[in-house]
């Protein structure tokens, strides 16, 4: 699933072994003008070298699965997600970009090519999501902290740029769902390492390391996605889950979560109607 090894052609600048970056080159930062967010950011800068510092596990770009005893009971429901998954596809062309959900991830992606479908945001459920699928509900909450669970999807061609997430008080899975061949073809960089997706296995990283994936094959790619918290000592622990919870009132995420329960409204209003025509 890694290489280990970095791309020259991919991987621009990669920070100092054992240290984060806590900007990408090229990206401009997420702006928000409101004077709440902006001290509020300031906060999260001092919390995420506090982070840093307390992390119980370590700052690996990349984890070894074998250190998360429970991602072998994720991998064991991909049958059962998978089939959840499939049943979602079939309206595909009507799933959200992510900056429709999001608008800050316009700085990243502004293109249809990356899709999504999620189950729980911040904290915050898609009870209708969820009722659509059951089995991958029931799996993620095998993952302590969860946070975000989503199915992510690429479409043929896309290339998601370099990047870091907006704070490291958290960590990522990737459980590959649809991972089309050739292998050689579909990745995604973090720090200097080269990961490959797998069908059925679990990849587990720190996406505050600048990071990039790409989908260069002229089929979909979808993995389960899901943010849970990173496991840290004491100061950091406390300081972490004050911060989780004071970042649901903060203007971005709240305009995140209004845009979900907009499109959440509109998606299954117009399966009903399909449901309730009359039949000629």
């Amino acid at each position: 699933m890694t290489d280990g090894t970095a791309d020259a052609g991919l991987s621009g600048h990669p920070s100092a072994t054992g240290r984060q970056s806590f900007n990408t080159a090229g990206i401009a930062p997420m702006d928000r003008p409101s004077a709440i967010t902006r001290f509020f950011m300031g906060i999260v800068a001092w919390a995420e070298k506090l982070n840093f510092k307390y992390a119980k596990l370590g700052n690996p770009p990349v984890y070894d699965t074998a250190t998360f005893p429970w991602a072998t009971e994720v991998e064991k429901a991909w049958p059962h997600i998978r089939a959840e998954l499939d049943r979602v596809l079939l309206r595909q062309s009507e799933l959200p970009t992510f900056q429709d959900i999001s608008t800050d991830v316009k700085t990243i992606s502004t293109d249809a090519g990356w899709k999504t479908f999620f189950l729980v945001g911040f904290g915050v459920k898609s009870e209708q999501n969820i009722k659509a699928c059951p089995q991958t509900w029931e799996a993620v909450q095998k993952i302590p902290g969860l946070k975000t669970a989503m199915f992510s999807i690429f479409e043929p061609g896309k290339h998601l740029p370099a990047h870091r997430g907006p704070y490291n008080g958290v960590l990522r899975l990737h459980l590959g769902m649809i991972v089309p061949e050739p292998a050689d073809k579909l990745a995604i960089r973090v720090k200097d390492q080269i990961c490959h997706w797998q069908e059925g296995k679990v990849l587990i990283f720190d996406d505050a390391y600048e990071h990039e994936a790409w989908n260069h094959t002229d089929k979909t790619r979808v993995v389960l996605f899901v943010d849970f918290v990173k496991p840290l000592r004491f100061p950091a622990r406390f300081v972490n889950w004050a911060l989780m919870n004071l970042a649901l009132f903060t203007p971005f995420i709240r305009e995140g979560l209004d845009n979900h329960k907009a499109w959440e409204k509109k998606f299954y209003a117009e399966a009903e109607a399909f449901r309730n025509r009359p039949q000629n």
